[in-house]
């Protein structure tokens, strides 16, 4: 570091924006315009080790004296070669806008020569661009006689400002000089011995001071301070050695002084303390630090900024006494005693509680909101319209008490996000309060402030939260509370969905009414059974049975594949799913009614092209002895508007790691062997249904469940033994008592079915009959399968076999009525999904077929019964069995 550098006659110049590189010191920038790039593979990448560049600082015109750092002094070298261009009056030959046209920007005279420790060059994806990564270290010092163009980039006529061999030796003799070194080395030796007490390393930085020139060491010291621009550059401009030692000097006496403070004021808070005091720690900091400022203004009392923040809460006059009384009370109180800190957070919720802060709603536009819901939501076209006419209200009557609207529908259909869109459409906050699993009523009116940790509720919480008092607050899996000794969440919903009531909500930590009649509620469950009649009845139950596979494949295609591509940091560069492959996985690998297991199924697919894409990157070293290194100097963050980002590197670091990577690869497009090999064989054919009714004595239901629609199968045979009934498949109570029913029809109406030969044969003689519903541990219960427990039994009774292609629903009475059943239209979903082409209804249940898709009525046919003989007559192949004699 103390050898002289010979100077070229010319240098190419890059220009830094706000920072100075000063002799001696080492740094490293990110090269990303077109002209720095060129000078980047002309002065350096091709020379390699040999090449030299200029670093010459510019300022903006109206530019103020900033302190630099290391990330935010990113110099634009696009706007510094702007500035040259209208000052040189060279044409610009990159597209800029007009604004940045007009910028004037003003180069320093002088600059500092730079070699290149490491290289690096790197490739964008997608744009292509080539960037480069340099490490800098500052050689000395030249003055700028002309400066010009080389192609895209400037160069400079320079001649060097270093003192010469003999100059150095002279003024090493002059006492002033010498004097100025003793105090500099005295100053530097002082605060090095400071800094490696407190981080306890060893004495490698001392041995700068022994072995390198002076002159170049307060260069050196000087760069690793955070001093102003306006310091680095008069630091630069001290061509003298006996100006920069003073600079140097006082700038390291400076550094010196900070610390002494910061340890004076250590000392003084650390001698104030005792064991009893430790709780006051921070506060005795603060305290000490005012008095070393000379600042005790009793205004910035922590008591007096809180009032100050009550007072601009707004609130009513009634909670305002009350929180003037408490207010009064805190005062009286000392820190230490119990109650101090739970009265100070209670008056700090009252504060920030939005009593009067509202967002300003927009204009309701019905057309721009349905248009939102339409690019947000395919499909669902009878709860858009439920939307749009619940915000159509909004706006004739914006202060409306409207009802609160209830999504109810298996998982993965898109009910938190319409809650969202509704927020979005009005304007407002959103904001999602969970409350699957609560069990504790204080989770909705909150603890009192009795008990310790109490808290308030989540509704209140909420709202602090998201600082409005008219946010849109989703309900979410309002179905899913309970109730033990803690209380009845459910009940405490009462009065929060209650217009008439939730005016004055009185939560108990809060102990005073907050008015929650501005707030938008809407709710989500997956089934509306274990809701409470009450709060049922205070919401308005919108239904979302599931998606058809048409609508699961054009959600894919709009939404969920670019979802899954982005999360995974793909594009369609990298991997494309066909349209043809994106249905293979709907029919073989999902059978749900929302959409999440698809979009998993899809999300593997882009882990697998993932791993691809990750195997194809590649490092090309900048030389053969440069060391591949590993620091975490690649990770800095480049500015929105910045060409050049630049990094100080700490002294004695030798080896960085400034990586070049870039990948190559050609898009994967997903076919059927890599479904397979990705998503393993498929789940699901259309051929389950056939192999599953083969044989007598099955046939094929449909079920609703809090997943949405299923298909169940439902086995009976017959075995020797005292004419028991065995049921199995983990059954409720209902459909116990449904199969009981099913059994006795069909033993009253042997005769008439062929089944017996007179009235008096009993088909249970000498036989026992076992039921079994498969998938025995999910839990099955409700009134729907009675007519498929029949066809079961009259099956196995007639040794004939159902149909393979229709499936029923229904339950029925003693004397053979069919009675309508609820969830029509997630069972008729559900067939569709499986393949089955015919379904049987009871024909109460016709009103109900106005819910289902066109698309899915058109692929089925719908059978309607009243008795329970139309429907063994559509079950089995030929018609009923009673046509035929029996084999008993």
């Amino acid at each position: 570091m103390g050898e002289s550098v010979e100077l070229p006659s010319r240098l190419a110049i890059l220009p830094f924006r706000n920072k100075v590189l000063l002799p001696g010191a080492i740094i490293r920038i990110r090269c990303t315009s077109p002209s720095s790039v060129k000078l980047v593979e002309q002065e350096l990448w091709q020379r390699e080790e040999k090449g030299l560049i200029g670093i010459l600082p510019v300022r903006d015109s109206a530019a103020t004296a900033t302190s630099g750092t290391a990330t935010s002094s990113g110099a634009g070298v696009e706007s510094a070669e702007r500035g040259l261009k209208n000052q040189t009056g060279i044409s610009d030959t990159h597209k800029h806008d007009s604004k940045n046209q007009q910028e004037v920007i003003h180069w320093h005279n002088r600059g500092v020569a730079a070699r290149a420790l490491h290289l690096s060059r790197g490739v964008e994806k997608p744009s292509g661009r080539v960037t480069y990564i340099v490490v800098l270290e500052g050689l000395c010092r030249f003055n700028v006689q002309e400066l010009s163009t080389r192609g895209t980039y400037y160069t400079a006529r320079i001649t060097s400002l270093d003192m010469t061999k003999a100059e150095m030796e002279l003024i090493e003799q002059d006492q002033e000089f010498i004097a100025l070194s003793r105090q500099f080395k005295a100053t530097a030796m002082e605060l090095i011995s400071i800094l490696e007490q407190k981080q306890k390393t060893g004495g490698r930085t001392k041995v700068l001071l022994e072995t390198v020139p002076v002159h170049k060491l307060a260069d050196i010291f000087v760069a690793s301070f955070e001093i102003s621009f306006e310091e680095q550059l008069s630091m630069l401009d001290s061509v003298d050695v006996k100006v920069r030692l003073s600079k140097a000097s006082e700038l390291v006496d400076r550094h010196l002084q900070s610390i002494r403070v910061a340890e004076k004021i250590t000392q003084k808070v650390e001698g104030q303390l005792s064991k009893s005091q430790k709780e006051f720690l921070l506060r005795q900091q603060m305290k000490a630090i005012k008095e070393e400022l000379g600042d005790n203004d009793d205004e910035e009392d922590d008591l007096v900024a809180l009032e100050r923040k009550m007072q601009g809460a707004g609130m009513p006059a009634s909670i305002w006494k009350h929180a003037v009384r408490e207010l009064r009370r805190l005062k009286k109180m000392q820190p230490q005693q119990p109650g101090y800190n739970s009265s100070r957070v209670y008056l700090e919720l009252l504060a920030d509680l939005p009593w009067e802060n509202a967002s300003q709603e927009l204009e309701l536009d019905l057309k721009a909101a349905k248009e939102r819901l339409d690019a947000d939501h395919y499909g669902l076209l009878k709860v858009k319209q439920r939307i749009i006419e619940y915000l159509a209200v909004r706006k004739l009557k914006p202060d409306a008490r409207g009802p609160v609207l209830c999504f109810v529908g298996p998982p993965g259909v898109g009910k938190t996000s319409l809650a969202s869109s509704i927020a979005a459409a009005l304007g407002r906050k959103f904001i999602r309060i969970s409350l699957g699993g609560v069990k504790d009523e204080a989770d909705i009116r909150g603890h009192r402030r009795t008990y310790i940790g109490s808290m308030p509720g989540r509704l209140i919480d909420g709202l602090k939260r998201v600082g409005v008092r008219n946010p849109v607050m989703l309900l979410d899996e309002i179905d899913k509370t309970g109730s033990d000794v803690r209380g009845d969440p459910a009940s405490a919903l009462l009065e929060v969905l209650d217009p008439e009531q939730n005016k004055a909500f009185n939560d108990h930590y809060l102990n005073v009414p907050f008015d929650l009649s501005k707030v938008i509620f809407v709710a989500t469950a997956n089934r509306a059974q274990p809701i409470p009649p009450p709060l049922l009845d205070r919401m308005e139950v919108i239904e979302l049975p599931g998606y058809t596979p048409e609508e699961k494949l054009k959600i894919a295609i709009r939404h969920l594949i670019p979802r899954v591509l982005d999360q995974h940091g793909l594009s369609s560069d990298f991997l494309q799913i066909p349209e043809a492959m994106v249905k293979l996985v709907i029919q073989r690998y999902t059978r749900e009614a929302g959409v999440r297991n698809l979009e998993r199924n899809l999300s593997a697919l882009a882990r697998a092209a993932a791993v691809k894409v990750a195997e194809q990157e590649h490092v090309v070293p900048f030389a053969k002895d440069v060391q591949r290194l590993s620091s975490p100097l690649l990770d800095g963050k480049l500015a929105e508007s910045a060409e050049v980002e630049m990094e100080v590197i700490p002294m004695g670091v030798n080896n960085h790691d400034i990586s070049n990577e870039f990948r190559v690869s050609s898009p994967m497009v997903v076919d059927e062997p890599m479904l397979e090999k990705v998503l393993g064989p498929p789940r699901y054919d259309d051929r389950e249904t056939a192999e599953r009714v083969a044989n007598p004595g099955v046939s094929v239901g449909l079920v609703w469940t809090q997943f949405g629609g299923e298909v169940q199968f439902v086995e009976a045979t017959a075995m020797v033994g005292k004419g028991d009934l065995h049921l199995t498949g983990q059954l409720g109570d209902v459909i116990k008592e449904s199969a009981q029913i099913a059994l006795t029809w069909v033993r009253a109406r042997a005769t008439e079915l062929k089944l017996a030969i007179s009235e008096e044969t009993n088909l249970l003689e000498g036989r026992d009959i076992h039921i079994h519903f498969p998938a025995g541990a999910v839990p099955k219960d409700g009134p729907s399968a009675g007519v498929t427990l029949v066809t079961s039994l009259v099956s196995l009774f007639s040794k004939r076999r159902v149909r393979a292609d229709t499936a029923m629903t229904g339950e029925m009475t003693l004397r053979g009525m069919v009675l309508p059943v609820g969830g029509v239209k997630d069972k008729v979903l559900a067939a569709h999904r499986y393949g089955i082409k015919r379904v049987i209804l009871p024909e109460r249940n016709l009103k109900d077929l106005v819910e289902i898709p066109a698309t899915v009525l058109s692929s089925l046919e719908i059978i309607l019964a009243k008795r329970m003989e139309d429907v063994l007559d559509q079950a089995f192949e030929g018609g009923c069995p009673w046509r035929q004699h029996s084999k008993l």
